[in-house]
C-alpha cells in the first residue's frame, strides 16, 4: 500500500468547469516517501491501434490492395486511422523505485540474472452481485470480489484466445494460461495471413510447426541466448505478463519496434507508451521473430514491412516529459462523442 486517501482530480469537462486543468491534475500528483511518485486520473490515451481496420477481416490499410476481399470491391492502400485519437482513460501512474518491484528488495544491476526480471499485470473485480431495491435508489454491492478483465501482453485476448473463451480467459489468473497456449502455439491470424493476402505470405503459409517463438515472447519471456546479450526469462510456467528486465537501462536512442528494432528497453522488454506493439506484434506473428528457434526458417518479404501504418506522430495529444507521461485529456468541450475534433 503506497497511500490511502489521496486526492484525485475531476475528469476535463470544459473551459467553464475545470479551467486551467494541467494545474488541477497537477494538485493530484503525490509524491510520497522514499522517493514514491503516484497519480489516480484522466489522462490522454497513448496507445495507438487502427481497430477498425485491423479487426475488419485483417485488413491492414498499409497493404490492403493486396487483401482478397472475395469478391468484394477491391480496396486501395490507405494511412492507418488511431481508432483511439482523442480518447481519455483513467489511469493509474506509479514511479517507484526498483526495490520495490524486486522480490528482495534489491535494485538490479546484472541484466543476465533471472532475478532482474519481474513479470506484470493488471485485473480488475467486481463484487458478485449487486442489489437494488425496487421503488428506491438504494444500490448495494454484495459477495466477494471477482476477477472480470486483466491484461498483461496488448491484445493478447483479442488476438491469440479463441472467441468462446475470452471471457474464461478474463476472469483466471496468469498462472492458468497453459490451457490457452494452443492459440500462441498456432495462431488463426497467422493461417489467416497467406489466405486473406494471396501470395503475400508464402513461406508463412508453409510454417506448420508450433510457434515455440511466440510462446516464448508472450507466455515465458525469451531466455538467454535466443537474443544475444538479452534475457526477459521468468521460468517454464506459460502466463501472459509483461516482462522487465529492470538492469536494462532506458535507451538512449528510443526505436519504437523495440526489440526487433535492436532497442533492449523497449517492447516485449516491458511496454513504454510510446512503442509500437501491433506492429512489433503483427510481424512476430508473420513469421520475422521464428528465426530465434529455427535458424532454417526465411521470413517472408512482408514479414518485415507488415504494419498497421501508425507511429506515435498518429496520437494527436502529445506526450508529456515528466511525469504521469500521458498528456492533458482533451474535454468534453473539445471533443465530438466520437472522438474526432
Amino acid at each position: 500500500m503506497l497511500g490511502a486517501g489521496l486526492a484525485c482530480p475531476p475528469c476535463n469537462i470544459g473551459p467553464l468547469s475545470t479551467p486551467d486543468y494541467d494545474m488541477l491534475a497537477a494538485q493530484a500528483i503525490h509524491s510520497l516517501p522514499g522517493g514514491r511518485t503516484v497519480f489516480a486520473g484522466q489522462r490522454a490515451e497513448g496507445f495507438y491501434v487502427d481497430l477498425g481496420s485491423i479487426f475488419d477481416l485483417g485488413n491492414l490499410r498499409p497493404f490492403e490492395n493486396l487483401h482478397a476481399t472475395f469478391g468484394l470491391p477491391s480496396l486501395s492502400a490507405a494511412a492507418g486511422v488511431n481508432g483511439t485519437d482523442n480518447f481519455s482513460v483513467h489511469s493509474i501512474a506509479l514511479k517507484v523505485p526498483l526495490s520495490d518491484l524486486t522480490r528482495h528488495g534489491t535494485s538490479p544491476t546484472n541484466a543476465s540474472s533471472q532475478a532482474s526480471v519481474v513479470g506484470v499485470w493488471a485485473s480488475a473485480s467486481r463484487q458478485a452481485a449487486t442489489v437494488r431495491e425496487p421503488g428506491s435508489a438504494y444500490v448495494q454491492e454484495v459477495g466477494e470480489w471477482i476477477q472480470v478483465s486483466r491484461l498483461g501482453n496488448p491484445l493478447f485476448n483479442e488476438v491469440l484466445v479463441g472467441m468462446g473463451f475470452k471471457d474464461l480467459w478474463n476472469s483466471l489468473p496468469p498462472s492458468a494460461d497453459k490451457r490457452f497456449a494452443g492459440g500462441v502455439q498456432h495462431p488463426e491470424l497467422a493461417a489467416l495471413l497467406p489466405v486473406l493476402y494471396p501470395g503475400v505470405f508464402p513461406n508463412l503459409a508453409k510454417l506448420t510447426a508450433a510457434r515455440a517463438d511466440l510462446v516464448a515472447i508472450l507466455l515465458t519471456g525469451l531466455p538467454a541466448g535466443v537474443v544475444p546479450g538479452f534475457q526477459n526469462f521468468t521460468g517454464s510456467t506459460l502466463a501472459d505478463m509483461l516482462r522487465l528486465n529492470l538492469a536494462i537501462p532506458p535507451s538512449s536512442k528510443p526505436n519504437i519496434l523495440g526489440l526487433i528494432g535492436g532497442d533492449a528497453a523497449g517492447f516485449p522488454n516491458g511496454r513504454r507508451v510510446f512503442d509500437d506493439v501491433v506492429t512489433v506484434e503483427l510481424r512476430a506473428i508473420a513469421g520475422v521473430t521464428y528465426p530465434l528457434v529455427n535458424s532454417s526458417y526465411t521470413p517472408d518479404a512482408a514479414a518485415g514491412a507488415v504494419t498497421d501504418g501508425l507511429t506515435p506522430a498518429s496520437v494527436n495529444v502529445p506526450f508529456l516529459n515528466s511525469f504521469p507521461y500521458l498528456g492533458t485529456p482533451q474535454s468534453g468541450y473539445q471533443t465530438s462523442p466520437l472522438g474526432v475534433v
